[in-house]
């Protein structure tokens, strides 16, 4: 797999898919999510809201990922996931941050989806700190041992996430 980062819009990406982080309501929210529904149109929002509950208000809980179409993006499609808040760290948020990596790779690989972009899942409102989340991300890059994506991109919203990206890549 091929891993790239840049630094740029994610809604503007020209790739298979794009990775929402959401949350488990799948309707929208700030940050990520508020973008790409916004820059997808409202066919998303009735895309998302066509999935299933598998409990009261919860489309795709923490630490999975759903599939739908990229609507109006230039994305052929959005991977949701549900990143975990951050409460401290003692809470198995390192582990539910890898569950969503995997999930979205999981959801590529069986839907043959061969460039996918990934936002810094939730290092933004939900507070995981990027030290601690950017090595989870790149450690689940890594491991991953399907043929499909075959690359990746790190979509950055400044050039500070993206060097903590570039360092992590670099390794020791």
């Amino acid at each position: 797999m091929l891993i790239d980062v840049v630094v740029a819009d994610i809604t503007t990406l020209s790739v298979d898919a794009i990775v929402n982080a959401a949350n488990e309501r799948l309707l929208g929210g700030g940050g990520v999510d508020g973008a790409i529904h916004r820059a997808a149109g409202p066919e998303l929002l009735v895309e998302c809201r066509a999935l299933p509950l598998v409990r009261p208000g919860v489309r795709c809980p923490t630490g999975q990922a759903r599939l739908t179409g990229g609507a109006l993006l230039p994305s052929r499609h959005v991977i949701h996931t549900a990143g975990p808040i951050w409460l401290g760290g003692d809470n198995d948020e390192a582990e539910l941050l890898a569950a969503c990596y995997a999930a979205c790779l999981a959801i590529a690989h069986a839907h043959g989806l061969r460039t996918l972009a990934f936002p810094a899942i939730s290092c933004g409102i939900y507070g995981f700190p990027p030290e601690q989340a950017i090595p989870i991300a790149v450690e689940s890059m890594r491991s991953w041992v399907d043929p499909s994506p075959e690359r990746v991109l790190f979509c950055c919203h400044d050039a500070a996430m993206a060097a903590l990206y570039r360092e992590v890549l670099a390794g020791p």
